[in-house]
């Protein structure tokens, strides 16, 4: 009888986390736009990578670069 591996995966609670940090750069960016089924689409995808944008502003906070 081969031997099974259980295997446990308990990283819900940042799946959630990212889930809702997702969902609310989502907000932020679709509120910024006119309204237009492109500018939207473009919104999506800036909320994707949101993070790029905190950095940056919190590198120019700094002054640094």
């Amino acid at each position: 009888m081969a031997e099974r591996t259980r295997v446990v995966e308990r990283n819900g609670a940042w799946g959630l986390l990212m889930l809702m940090a997702y969902i609310g750069a989502a907000i932020y960016f679709i509120q910024r736009t006119d309204g237009g089924f492109w500018p939207v689409v473009l919104a999506l995808l800036q909320a994707i990578v949101w993070p790029v944008y905190a950095v940056h502003a919190m590198l120019g906070a700094l002054s640094v670069g």
